[in-house]
């Protein structure tokens, strides 16, 4: 069983991945993009989907140019890539505000300055004893503020930082957090499955499987077969009939 903290690595591990992908061409034979194209007819619950065939189209567009013309192309920008990447890291930073706002202890309080006018010391040394206590509270507040195990609200808010500081409270690594809940690890547990699906779906590293809705026409439901980088299959479990993006294979 796939645990809450795999899914965690797996959008760290993954999210440059996304990045590169996002300036690639869609690739022929990744789940439900090549196949897609040949079975549309097939399936109309898939028109919101990426299209393999119309992107390509486009693409080769791009490259419809004058050879005169000077300069690099522009690089085809993978939409639904872009698409996975904003909405995962949306739900990853909303989680972990929501988690930090919970668990995360405020920063710890600097010294106030004593009123030496009204309460004086009455010797040297124990002003110096109060300088030095003031300067190691000083010292200690301010790491705690700058901690970079705490969870900030401004700056750095990213998914892979999210996902790595949701994975430390699941394992329980040290920091200015409380113990976790067992509803903020379900929480948690159900926002990372969400979202390293939508990542290896978009990077087509997992195995995958779908029925669709539109059946053979022998009355069979049909299965398309793919993902982890291999070519696309549907299969009719009725007749035995089964497709790949070249056409009809078996029958």
């Amino acid at each position: 069983m796939t645990t809450t903290a795999t899914h965690l690595r797996t959008i760290a591990l993954h999210w440059t991945d996304l990045h590169d992908a996002a300036g690639q061409p869609a690739q022929v034979g990744a789940f439900g993009l090549g196949l897609r194209g040949y079975l549309a007819r097939l399936d109309a619950a898939d028109r919101d989907e990426f299209n393999y065939d119309r992107a390509h189209a486009a693409h080769l567009r791009t490259q419809e140019r004058d050879p005169l013309q000077i300069g690099e192309r522009p690089v085809p920008v993978r939409l639904h890539i872009l698409d996975t990447m904003r909405a995962v890291e949306a739900a990853l930073i909303a989680c972990a505000d929501d988690i930090a706002h919970a668990a995360q202890r405020a920063p710890i309080a600097g010294p106030t300055a004593r009123r030496t006018a009204t309460h004086p010391y009455l010797t040297q040394r124990e002003a110096d004893i109060a300088a030095a206590d003031r300067a190691r509270r000083t010292q200690l507040a301010h790491a705690d503020l700058v901690d970079p195990r705490r969870w900030r609200y401004t700056g750095r808010r990213t998914a892979p930082h999210a996902a790595l500081w949701l994975l430390a409270r699941i394992e329980r690594k040290p920091g200015p957090c409380r113990r976790i809940t067992e509803d903020e690890e379900r929480r948690i547990g159900t926002v990372a499955a969400g979202a390293a699906d939508r990542v290896e779906r978009a990077l087509d590293i997992a195995a995958q499987r779908r029925t669709l809705e539109q059946r053979c026409a022998c009355g069979g439901a049909i299965d398309v077969h793919g993902g982890e980088g291999r070519v696309p299959v549907a299969h009719c479990t009725g007749c035995g009939r089964i497709w790949t993006e070249g056409g009809v294979i078996a029958a």
